[in-house]
């Protein structure tokens, strides 16, 4: 799918991942783009998006993105500006790490909260599935009001959706809720994909290793150092900017499908 002129929504779009995405499709010249975030820098973030663009390519929408209600007024404003959203990048997420059984010094045992459990589910798995299906229901929609069905080969693709997977989906210590989205996502991608097409639409999934974000640097320098570092072929964390050119090619390359890994030749975790 040609970049240029698409309508395009990226969640956690604010920094890390997100905003390098969003850099890419602006210099890619992307005709609309939504950054979401729940943080108050969404507003800086438009502001320099639309500062590169040269124009007002990209609104904010501050929220949360496990909110059904805000989901649909982000893709009813989108749609009334620029119209359907084709692309979709779904990359907000949290972690919140403890290992799943704990022995406490005392001898008692403590498991791993439930409420977080279901809070890291929520925004890892559930918020992008969602974001995934309404960007999938807005084309099926605009087809229908075409008169057209099942798409076909003939056809350009109408729409690309990236879903944001992760190392962590193989397994990994301290990780047992953050794990269990990503790999989920794995079937969510596939399923998406081959629902998605008969409206012309593909979904798929990138797998980053250790990127130079936010959500990495709570690991503690020490540890990484010592215990993380040395399993990266490459020797350094990736930069978000690396695992944004993915993404957009990604978008733009068809014959691109299903999971693509970008871990730095990262040694297994598990």
């Amino acid at each position: 799918m040609n970049i240029k002129n698409k309508v395009a929504v990226v969640t956690g779009g604010a920094g890390g991942i997100g905003l390098a995405t969003a850099s890419k499709l602006v210099e890619r010249e992307i005709g609309g783009l939504a950054i979401v975030d729940l943080s108050a820098r969404c507003e800086d973030a438009v502001a320099q998006l639309n500062k590169l663009a040269g124009k007002e390519k990209a609104l904010p929408f501050c929220g949360d993105v496990t909110d059904p209600q805000f989901r649909r007024r982000v893709f009813d404003a989108m749609r009334g500006k620029f119209g359907a959203v084709q692309i979709c990048v779904p990359a907000a997420g949290i972690v919140a790490d403890s290992l799943a059984v704990k022995v406490k010094q005392d001898g008692e045992i403590e498991l791993y909260a439930e409420s977080v459990f279901k809070k890291i589910l929520d925004v890892n798995l559930v918020h992008p599935t969602y974001w995934a299906m309404e960007t999938i229901a807005g084309i099926a929609k605009q087809r229908h009001a075409e008169r057209r069905k099942k798409w076909g080969a003939d056809e350009d693709i109408r729409g690309v959706i990236i879903l944001i997977g992760s190392v962590s989906s193989q397994g990994n210590r301290g990780q047992v809720g953050y794990a269990a989205a990503k790999s989920a996502l794995i079937a969510v991608s596939s399923t998406l994909n081959l629902e998605g097409l008969f409206h012309g639409v593909q979904t798929k999934i990138v797998h980053p290793g250790f990127v130079d974000t936010k959500m990495v640097d709570v690991i503690d320098d020490d540890y990484f150092e010592k215990n993380l570092k040395p399993l990266i072929g490459l020797g350094r964390k990736i930069q978000p900017q690396e695992i944004a050119e993915i993404i957009c090619a990604m978008i733009e390359n068809p014959a691109i499908s299903g999971e693509v890994w970008a871990d730095a030749s990262l040694t297994p975790l598990a």
